[in-house]
């Protein structure tokens, strides 16, 4: 009897996860959504319509994250893109009492010290926006097109690992997705499976 009941549970949790695991799909629209930045600014992603959207999950406290910011890799892509009015939103899904979640002011010190080139940093303290997003680790990258349509979501590149040097080994795909998309051509890469810490939900 207990098996019985057992069973369409277990079939429940598993067809959850497998959405949660799934998020968007490529050429379909992003999902829609609305955060508050650290300085309590609100940002809604039709607000860029008409732009190219990179979406970065990140925790500055993950040893992933710590590779690619200690060692300038993102902030090199960050100011590169936005030069070429990319709007860059960096995305942080940890929850309260977890690893990453930081008060407004830590958050402002750590960009600050890090030089980050971040459009904005924004709070996902609920995970709501990560879970609509299958965000799973820190970094996970997503990008948008200017009609709203996603065009990239993965790993940043194709080396998963901690070390600094591994960086200029690797292709980049976000770099690499923007490149062609600036261009008007299509994206070679536009799925890749994501590397890092596990988002804190």
């Amino acid at each position: 009897m207990r098996l019985k009941h057992t069973l369409p549970l277990l079939i429940i949790l598993t067809l959850i996860s497998t959405a949660f695991a799934k998020g968007p799909k490529i050429g379909k629209k992003a999902p829609s959504f609305s955060l508050t930045d650290v300085d309590g600014k609100k940002h809604n992603l039709k607000d860029y319509r008409g732009k190219h959207v990179v979406l970065e999950w990140t925790n500055y406290d993950c040893p992933f994250v710590k590779k690619h910011y200690n060692s300038g890799n993102m902030q090199s892509l960050q100011k590169k893109y936005m030069a070429m009015d990319v709007v860059w939103l960096s995305i942080n899904s940890s929850a309260p009492g977890k690893q990453g979640n930081f008060t407004p002011d830590e958050i402002r010190k750590r960009s600050g010290d890090h030089k980050a080139s971040f459009t904005a940093y924004l709070l996902d303290q609920n995970g709501k926006v990560g879970k609509k997003y299958g965000a799973k680790t820190t970094p996970h990258m997503f990008v948008i097109d200017p009609k709203g349509t996603l065009i990239y979501k993965g790993g940043i590149d194709d080396i998963k690992s901690t070390n600094p040097a591994d960086i200029k080994e690797a292709t980049n795909y976000v770099a690499a997705a923007l490149d062609a998309a600036l261009a008007g051509k299509a994206v070679a890469v536009s799925s890749s499976k994501p590397y890092g810490c596990g988002v804190k939900y």
